[in-house]
């Protein structure tokens, strides 16, 4: 029987992963996800149920559409294996209860996010906005236990405590939780704005961190927004010295000074380096879906090794 539950969890996140799909194709472009049905994104004819069949239908359609035989890029099945997988990964690790749901919901919302920033540069209201209220919602089913709830208890007497419901705790936890994520990005945002005098991040990273820390709590959105900023430096800086190596070899292929290949180099790294807008929430949603899952683990292994 665990092993039925566990595939059909698993299916039930390819045939979300499908609709995801269509949210990242879609919402960017402020076109309606419900209406009409799943078509090629060449040629606009419409895709028989037969054909839409998750994972199984672009294997064997070898990633081309039917009617044109236009290439269709192999990020639709990526989309859905990796939303059954994360939801496959939410039973494992909560098993059944509610928990998983609202794991599941964060792991779809992020997925979404992740590729539309990647492809787009965006990160819709439409799936930001929404997610927040969601997050708040479960905060009053599901337990955040977060910094909130470690930290107020012993600010007020024992019987206040048995007083108030651990909802009570749990939506603090999660309204703090997004006010943390919100403002951190918003004010290293305005920061970088003030010294570099261009935008260093849109306000989608400010929704995308507030609906974060309403799923995650306090504690665990701090930890998202520091191992998201590691993630996405060392990403930055592997890109400049990419992007120096390459240039400093085709400017000394040409029979130019090793010294004067090396400056032109560096001059178009540095280019690179101001104007390249870095999809920031694809690091942040990646390290806010291990941070759900893994974070708790993590930070105890931490103040242990401490």
């Amino acid at each position: 029987m665990e092993f039925i539950f566990i595939a059909a969890t698993f299916a039930l996140g390819l045939c979300w992963g499908s609709f995801l799909n269509v949210c990242i194709y879609r919402l960017p472009r402020g076109r309606s996800v419900v209406t009409p049905r799943s078509a090629c994104p060449q040629c606009g004819k419409m895709i028989p149920l037969y054909h839409n069949i998750p994972v199984v239908s672009w294997l064997l359609l070898r990633g081309k559409c039917r009617e044109c035989g236009q290439p269709i890029t192999p990020r639709y099945m990526i989309v859905e294996l990796l939303t059954g997988a994360v939801f496959m990964g939410c039973y494992l690790h909560f098993g059944s209860s509610l928990a998983t749901v609202k794991c599941a919901v964060l792991g779809f919302l992020l997925l979404g996010l992740i590729f539309t920033d990647a492809e787009t540069k965006l990160l819709p209201d439409a799936m930001t906005l929404p997610g927040l209220a969601i997050g708040i919602g479960f905060s009053l089913l599901v337990p955040v236990n977060d910094l909130v709830s470690r930290i107020m208890p012993g600010m007020v007497s024992a019987a206040m405590r048995g007083a108030i419901s651990w909802r009570i705790w749990s939506l603090a936890d999660a309204l703090l939780g997004a006010a943390v994520g919100a403002s951190f990005l918003y004010g290293a945002a305005a920061i970088y704005l003030r010294a570099r005098g261009v935008e260093g991040m849109g306000f989608g990273d400010v929704k995308l961190m507030a609906m974060i820390g309403a799923f995650l709590g306090t504690r665990l959105t701090v930890l998202t927004i520091f191992a998201g900023s590691l993630a996405g430096s060392l990403f930055g800086v592997t890109s400049v010295l990419v992007v120096w190596m390459k240039r400093r070899r085709r400017i000394a292929a040409r029979g130019r000074p090793e010294v004067d290949a090396r400056r032109r180099a560096w001059h178009s790294a540095r280019i690179m380096l101001r104007y390249y807008q870095m999809p920031f929430g694809v690091f942040l949603g990646a390290m806010g879906l291990l941070s759900f899952l893994f974070g708790n683990v993590l930070l105890h292994w931490y103040w242990r090794a401490l």
